[in-house]
């Protein structure tokens, strides 16, 4: 986690430390007005005013430790919205009360309210409606287990039946005996959740959470662009009817591991790029789609398929060999497990 702690007395100063100690972040991630006011000659609150737009969008986490009024002021100018914001947070500077301002859920401010309440003996101050009334968080629980949202707009819905009324869950996972409250088990009605990588929605709206668990085999033509690769699989995936959103990891051979369309898309999605020998590919049990050219060419029949299922660790293909203009497309699905 990047961090950045601001704070605003003597004091403040020395809990910015310990929070820096308890969390492994490196002291430059303070600033505090005795050092800005040490180092400019305009006062700290307009140097703390002038830093907040890179310190907004540089950090998974503001820290503030001083009145919530001077948090709120600093980050108005820069706050887009609760898929984007970082987590923001104050602190009194005795280290009394955790208080989450923004982004709770989705940034993470409410679990890192109460990490800093535990570690510093301090009270979280949680003010988010599902959390106060113990009922179940959509956006919370799918950050938490690395899931996608569908839909914000379903999100909300979800978070607002949820408190006065339980809400139908559908899974292709099995689902624990005991869900949390606000849930019970269904598979149709006007509104509802639904756990899974396919775009299928089996409610009048549906909010789907997405667990990213999907791991992308590619193999293409050297020079291949990443417009060429992106055609293919949104090609692979809509056909298959599965969520590309459901990609956590790209895999390929060794001799693409310099490939700048592939890792420009990689990039692009934001999935990690695992790369394999041909000896590594060719050792993966499975009966796979084999091509004598491509044996040929790189040493091993079949890349795409190959990388997939060792790229998830053995999982089961969910798309089989697709070609498209130099491209080829599978995907593994990982084991997981629905957990609350």
């Amino acid at each position: 986690m990047k961090a950045a702690l601001i704070c605003f007395s003597d004091a403040g100063a020395v809990l910015a430390e310990r929070i820096c100690s308890f969390l492994r972040l490196p002291l430059s991630a303070v600033h505090s007005i005795e050092k800005y006011a040490a180092k400019y000659g305009f006062t700290a609150h307009e140097k703390i005013a002038a830093d907040m737009g890179e310190l907004f969008r540089e950090n998974d986490a503001l820290v503030f430790i001083g009145a919530c009024g001077i948090a709120v002021r600093s980050i108005a100018p820069h706050i887009k919205s609760k898929t984007e914001d970082p987590a923001v947070l104050v602190l009194d500077d005795r280290g009394r009360y955790v208080i989450p301002i923004l982004s709770g859920h989705i940034g993470g401010a409410n679990a890192l309210a109460g990490e800093l309440a535990e570690l510093l003996g301090a009270e979280a101050v949680v003010t988010t409606a599902t959390d106060g009334a113990g009922r179940f968080s959509c956006d919370a629980w799918a950050v938490t287990h690395r899931c996608a949202i569908s839909s914000m707009d379903a999100a909300k819905a979800v978070s607002a039946s949820v408190l006065t009324g339980e809400v139908p869950l559908s899974s292709e996972f099995p689902l624990p005996d005991l869900l949390p409250a606000g849930l019970i088990p269904g598979e149709r009605g006007p509104l509802g959740v639904k756990i899974g990588i396919r775009t299928d929605e089996p409610f009048g709206q549906t909010l789907r959470l997405i667990p990213k668990i999907v791991v992308l085999g590619i193999g293409c033509r050297r020079g291949t662009t990443a417009d060429a690769i992106r055609d293919a699989v949104t090609e692979a995936f809509s056909s298959a009817g599965i969520d590309p959103a459901a990609v956590c990891r790209l895999a390929s051979i060794d001799v693409k591991r310099d490939e700048a369309g592939l890792l420009g898309y990689a990039a692009e999605i934001g999935a990690e790029t695992v790369i394999y020998s041909a000896e590594a590919l060719a050792a993966v049990p499975g009966d796979f789609a084999e091509s004598e050219f491509v044996k040929k060419t790189v040493g091993v029949g079949n890349v795409c398929e190959r990388a997939a299922v060792l790229g998830s660790g053995g999982g089961a293909l969910c798309i089989g060999k697709q070609a498209k203009n130099g491209v080829t497309v599978a995907a593994a699905v990982m084991d997981w497990r629905v957990a609350f």
